[in-house]
């Protein structure tokens, strides 16, 4: 330990969104904080999120966007009314990232990508006097109550602050700094954690090997999958292991839990949802000719190969020969999906702190003084714009929690 360091009154702990803004929140309010992250720079995973499109949050109505949250929308309801999108898009407008909504309702930075945003971000963090420790992991807490870290030389510093944030994510993309590994030191405290699971995932699928090789990488479009009364528009991806995309993240949750329960998941995909069911059966009921039944088939409905070699990989080589028959088949193609893809290669994770385990002002109730917020917690949201406004609408309020413990 060096005894020259200064003592931090908050010490933040985790350099994604949720820690990122409770700093900025604190440090706000006159908090001296330091923020402790384990890899080189911050918001590694945001500038991730952000090579596609960084979608910060959703346009729709807040009661809609509120039933995202599924179980835990109770819990999360007050923290996003506080902090809603809207007051998302201003934050974000403040830096100078102006928003848009999409054609799907999603909402962009202007500048689609992650890095101007941070880079304004973090240049307004050092100037309200926010102090980073890159390189450095969370050990716990050593024998007297301090927080203990490491180094990337190894020397060990414990620090005691007034008030500690933590928000350290999940255990999605473990390169690039969620690696769960908070998970034991929090129940050694003996603080409940759901068990970390993928989320936002895709899932493994027995492709037959002549499949996988045409097909993996290609996309499916404009499909409509249903699973458990649930239908999904949208596109998905085949993959060597399975399929994978946004529509089945939209499913994820409950297409993980019947196959953690079953041992498997069919899911039902519509290669013609825009078609009348009577037109596809009109249409398939046509004299064939001399024609193959795949000619036949792009022909009459437009399906490319990948969704012809897709029913054949449901039921065999031989497609139904009867027009409605084959008709259902293109209305509702059966794939068994064996187990979600590992949680490393997830977009995000389900399962963490239980949430029964914090006050409603984001601390735990076995450690006065340690908040928690962001993916860590035991909360799961589909794509499209819900996880980021969780994690910051978590990590607002975790700092407001930080600030009424101080007497601010």
């Amino acid at each position: 330990m060096n005894d020259e360091t200064p003592i931090p009154a908050v010490a933040v702990i985790g350099g994604g969104p949720a820690g990122l803004i409770a700093a900025e929140r604190l440090s706000r309010d006159g908090i001296a904080v330091t923020v402790y992250d384990r890899m080189p720079t911050p918001g590694r995973k945001l500038l991730m999120a952000g090579r596609g499109g960084l979608n910060l949050t959703h346009s729709e109505p807040l009661e809609a966007f509120l039933g995202r949250y599924g179980a835990a929308r109770p819990f999360l309801a007050p923290a996003i009314e506080a902090f809603p999108p809207a007051a998302l898009r201003d934050w974000a407008e403040g830096l100078g990232q102006p928003t848009f909504v999409g054609s799907s309702g999603r909402v962009f930075p202007e500048a689609m990508k992650a890095a101007p945003l941070l880079r304004a971000w973090l240049a307004r963090l050092r100037g309200q006097g926010v102090e980073f420790r890159q390189r450095t992991d969370w050990l716990g807490w050593d024998g007297s109550g301090r927080l203990l870290f490491r180094d990337a030389g190894g020397a060990e510093e414990a620090v005691d602050p007034a008030a500690t944030v933590l928000a350290l994510g999940g255990a999605s993309w473990p390169r690039l700094g969620s690696t769960g590994a908070w998970v034991d030191i929090l129940s050694r405290k003996g603080i409940a954690v759901a068990p970390l699971r993928p989320a936002n995932c895709g899932f493994e699928v027995g492709w037959s090997e002549v499949f996988k090789q045409r097909f993996q990488g290609r996309p499916l479009k404009n499909l409509a999958l249903t699973f458990d009364g649930r239908t999904v528009r949208g596109e998905a991806m085949v993959t060597a292991y399975g399929i994978e995309g946004g529509a089945i993240y939209a499913l994820s949750s409950a297409l993980r839990e019947r196959i953690a329960a079953q041992g498997h998941a069919v899911l039902h995909i519509d290669l013609c949802p825009d078609r009348a069911a009577d037109d596809i059966r009109q249409r398939l009921a046509k004299p064939r000719g001399k024609r193959s039944q795949s000619d036949f088939l792009r022909r009459a409905l437009g399906l490319p190969p990948i969704a012809i070699n897709l029913m054949r990989e449901a039921v065999g080589p031989s497609l139904p020969r009867e027009p409605a028959a084959l008709a259902a088949l293109v209305r509702a193609v059966p794939i068994e999906l064996t187990a979600p893809a590992p949680l490393a290669r997830a977009i995000s994770s389900a399962g963490g702190i239980a949430l029964a385990e914090l006050d409603d002002t984001f601390m735990l109730k076995r450690l006065p003084g340690v908040f928690a917020a962001g993916e860590m917690l035991d909360w799961e949201a589909p794509t499209g714009g819900y996880l980021l406004q969780g994690s910051f609408a978590t990590g607002v309020a975790a700092a407001r929690g930080a600030l009424a413990w101080l007497g601010r």
